[in-house]
C-alpha cells in the first residue's frame, strides 16, 4: 500500500461522484413519475432527447439562451401534461406491464416527432464552460464536470424544497403514500400528475442540455436513460434521496473498476459494470437501499 497513488485514487472518485450525480438527475425524472402513478416512465429518455434537440435548434436560429431556455421549457409542459391525459389517464387501474408498454412506446413517438421537426444530424452544444482539468489540492477534476454537478445539485435541492414545503408538493407527497387517501381528502389526482410530468420534463431538460454538451446532441442520447436503471435498483425507484445516493455508487464504482480492475477483463468494463451491481444487488435487497419494501401475505 506504501506505493499506492492516493492522489490518483482521489481523481479517479471523485471523477466518477461527479458523473455519478448527473446519473442521478436523469433517474430523478423516473422517481416523479414513479412515485405518483406506479408508471415506470421509459419515454424519459425521449424527453430528455426531445427537450435537448429543440433547445439547440432553437439556439442555432438565432434564439437566445434564456429565451429558448423558457420555450422549450414550455413545450416539454406541454408534452408532459399531453401525455399524461391523452395515454395514461386513459390506462388508470390497468396492469403495470401495460402501463410500462404504453411509455415504451410513447418514447418512440416522441423520437419520431424530434426527427420529424429538427431532423437526424448531431447538434454541438456550448453552454460555455470549457472540459478542461482543474487543479485542486494537486487533483485534477474537469471545470465542466464540476460545473455539471453544482447544475444537477441544484436541481434536486430545488425540488426538494418544493416537494416538501409547497402546497403542491405537499398533495405530491400524499398521492405518493396514499393515492386513495388523496382522493379522499379532496386532492385532484390529474392536477397533481400533470404537475408532476411538467416537472419532470424540466428534469428532462436540465439533464438534456449537460449531457448534450458532454456527448453531442444525437439520438443516442435517449439511451442515457439505460444508465439509470441501475441507479434505481440501488437507491429504489420511488426514493429521490434513493436517486442521488444511487447515482454516486455508481458513479464511483463504475470508474473506479475501470481503472483498477478493468484490464484483468480486457478493459472497457465502465459500460456494463453498474449492470453487474444492480444484478447483485437485486438479489439481495430487490426494493433498494430507500425504496418502500411491499410485503405480500399469503
Amino acid at each position: 500500500m506504501a506505493d499506492f497513488d492516493w492522489l490518483f485514487f482521489t481523481e479517479v472518485l471523485v471523477g466518477g461522484l461527479l458523473s455519478g450525480v448527473m446519473y442521478s438527475l436523469v433517474a430523478i425524472g423516473f422517481v416523479l413519475i414513479y412515485k405518483t402513478s406506479g408508471v415506470l416512465n421509459f419515454a424519459q429518455g425521449a424527453m430528455l432527447l426531445f427537450a435537448a434537440l429543440t433547445f439547440v435548434s432553437l439556439t442555432e436560429r438565432g434564439i437566445s439562451f434564456p429565451l429558448a431556455f423558457a420555450i422549450t421549457f414550455a413545450i416539454m409542459i406541454v408534452i408532459g401534461i399531453a401525455v399524461e391525459r391523452t395515454v395514461l389517464r386513459p390506462l388508470t387501474n390497468k396492469p403495470p406491464i401495460t402501463l410500462f408498454m404504453a411509455t415504451l412506446g410513447l418514447s418512440y413517438v416522441i423520437e419520431g416527432a424530434a426527427q420529424l421537426i429538427w431532423g437526424t444530424q448531431v447538434h454541438g452544444l456550448d453552454l460555455g464552460i470549457e472540459d478542461v482539468p482543474f487543479d485542486i489540492g494537486g487533483v485534477y477534476i474537469s471545470q465542466f464536470d464540476i460545473f455539471a454537478a453544482i447544475v444537477a445539485a441544484s436541481m434536486v435541492l430545488l425540488l426538494s424544497v418544493f416537494f416538501r414545503y409547497t402546497r403542491v408538493g405537499l398533495g405530491f407527497r400524499a398521492v405518493a403514500d396514499d393515492q386513495f387517501a388523496a382522493l379522499a381528502v379532496g386532492l385532484r389526482l390529474p392536477w397533481i400528475w400533470a404537475t408532476v410530468w411538467a416537472a419532470a420534463g424540466l428534469v428532462a431538460l436540465v439533464a438534456g442540455l449537460l449531457w448534450g454538451a458532454r456527448v453531442g446532441v444525437q439520438f443516442s442520447l435517449s439511451l442515457i436513460v439505460l444508465k439509470a436503471l441501475p441507479v434505481l435498483v440501488l437507491g429504489g425507484f420511488d426514493s429521490i434521496l434513493g436517486a442521488i445516493v444511487g447515482g454516486l455508487l455508481i458513479g464511483a464504482s463504475e470508474k473506479l473498476a475501470e481503472v483498477y480492475i478493468g484490464e484483468y477483463f480486457g478493459g472497457g468494463i465502465e459500460g456494463w459494470f453498474a449492470y453487474v451491481i444492480a444484478l447483485a444487488f437485486l438479489l439481495v435487497r430487490p426494493s433498494g437501499l430507500f425504496g418502500q419494501k411491499l410485503v405480500e401475505r399469503v
